[in-house]
């Protein structure tokens, strides 16, 4: 596999459902040295701890004495979408002003799907790599590792 090349001042967005870094490359191609220069923050406890009520039933068509559950919907997986989508107007904000020229997105497959339903075409036009990994946690140290060995 090639190493991602991630070019001097280029971005990086390491996101998840919950957390995105982003990142300027202030080194080179070759000896990337990565600084978070924002973070966004999205408070997103699970499910359970979200939902109010319990998963209601519906009656089944054509049968009277029959009644099935409804899925419970997943409040978790609902903010992970909408925090995406927060990330990607954020972006497209920054490149229609142009403070960007190339971008390095890493995200959880999940989470880089949605990113990529959300992304504007001024946004798309500057990504030079996607990674499908959670690394948003890590050392920047790691994340620098990470994405050269991808």
């Amino acid at each position: 596999m090639n190493a991602i090349k991630i070019d001097h001042d280029a971005w990086v967005v390491v996101a998840d459902g919950e957390k995105a870094l982003f990142l300027r490359n202030e080194g080179d191609a070759e000896y990337p040295h990565l600084e978070v220069f924002r973070e966004m923050q999205d408070d997103n406890p699970p499910t359970r701890d979200q939902g109010t009520d319990r998963p209601g039933r519906m009656q089944d068509a054509g049968r009277t004495a029959h009644r099935s559950a409804v899925e419970e919907t997943d409040w978790h997986r609902i903010e992970k979408e909408r925090f995406a989508k927060e990330i990607a107007e954020r972006l497209y904000k920054l490149a229609h002003r142009g403070n960007f020229r190339k971008l390095v997105v890493v995200a959880p497959p999940l989470v880089l799907g949605e990113l990529r339903k959300e992304f504007h075409k001024e946004v798309t036009d500057r990504i030079t790599a996607e990674v499908a990994k959670t690394l948003t946690n890590h050392p920047i140290d790691e994340i620098e590792k990470n994405l050269m060995a991808a």
